[in-house]
Parts: structure tokens; sequence; C-alpha cells
């Protein structure tokens, strides 16, 4: 069975065991969540959508970890000006383990 959810602004397909890497959640480590933005449900040769979600259906994830991504500078530099800034930037997200879709 596997579910599409939105969680941070994005789209997933979800089945059980997944682990995924989303935008940051305010949860700690070792606790579970409930994402109930579920748009669709697909069940074998059956699938289900929401408008805009499925009613009833739910994704239950355990958090594993929160850590930040690989760094990635940003240059800005102005030709023969003399003007150059560099900036890096480590996106944080949240690691997370699919255990049950429920529909």
């Amino acid at each position: 069975m596997h579910a599409i959810i939105e969680t941070g602004g994005k789209q997933y397909k979800v089945t059980e065991g997944d682990v995924l890497y989303i935008e940051k959640l305010d949860a700690e480590a070792g606790s579970s969540i409930t994402f109930d933005k579920v748009l669709a449900v697909l069940n074998g040769d059956s699938a289900t959508f929401g408008a805009p979600v499925v009613e009833g259906a739910s994704v239950t994830a355990n958090v594993v970890k929160n850590g930040k991504g690989k760094k990635v500078l940003v240059f800005k530099y102005k030709p023969k000006k003399n003007y150059r800034r560099r900036q890096g930037h480590r996106q944080p997200y949240t690691k997370v383990e699919i255990t049950k879709v429920n529909a």
C-alpha cells in the first residue's frame, strides 16, 4: 500500500518501511508523528484520491534524528568592481521512518 503525503510544502510517495529526509519538524528523536495530509492512497489496483485530502487516512512515522544537510556555498560577485561575498548554508532536516499507512 502506497500513500502520497504532503509535509514541508513537498509531496512524498511513501510505503511502510521507507526512510525519508523531510523539512525540519518540531519533534524529538525517538518520538512518533502522524501525517494527516494524505493526498492519495494507492492499494494494488484501487486508488483513492482526496479533494484535497483523503478523509480518515493517516500515515504514522518514527523520528530517527534531526540534523543538518551538507554545506552549500553561495558566492556573489560583480566583475571589475571588487565585490565578493561568500556565504555558507546548511539546511536542517528530520529523518523519519514510515511505520504504518492507515487508510
